[in-house]
């Protein structure tokens, strides 16, 4: 996790609670990768889910 992940969780909306997933879906996001998962509420993000 960079300086840069962390700025990036920080503004993320609040569709999800838990802190490491946000921080999940911001590394994701930065870095333009998928994240692998079942966790509905990732969908909310502007990421994409594999599952």
């Amino acid at each position: 996790m960079t300086e840069r992940h962390a700025l990036a969780a920080a503004a993320l909306p609040m569709h999800h609670a838990d802190p490491f997933d946000r921080m999940l879906v911001a590394q994701a996001r930065a870095e333009g990768l998928p994240l692998v998962g079942s966790d509905a509420a990732l969908a909310a993000y502007d990421v994409e889910v594999i599952w």
